[in-house]
């Protein structure tokens, strides 16, 4: 799965791993994370991010 990493603190998102801390299961693809979730270290929005 691809991975995305914020631009502003780079925070990668693994799919795999989830966040589930926010309620983002494991397992979750990028497509499918929440648009009104948030980077969990410094708060970018999914438009903050871009894939690696």
């Amino acid at each position: 799965m691809q991975q995305y990493v914020c631009d502003l603190c780079g925070y990668v998102y693994v799919p795999e791993d989830g966040d589930p801390d926010a309620g983002v299961a494991p397992g979750t693809a990028w497509e499918d994370v929440p648009e009104n979730w948030v980077c969990p270290l410094c708060g970018a929005h999914k438009d903050d991010f871009s894939p690696i």
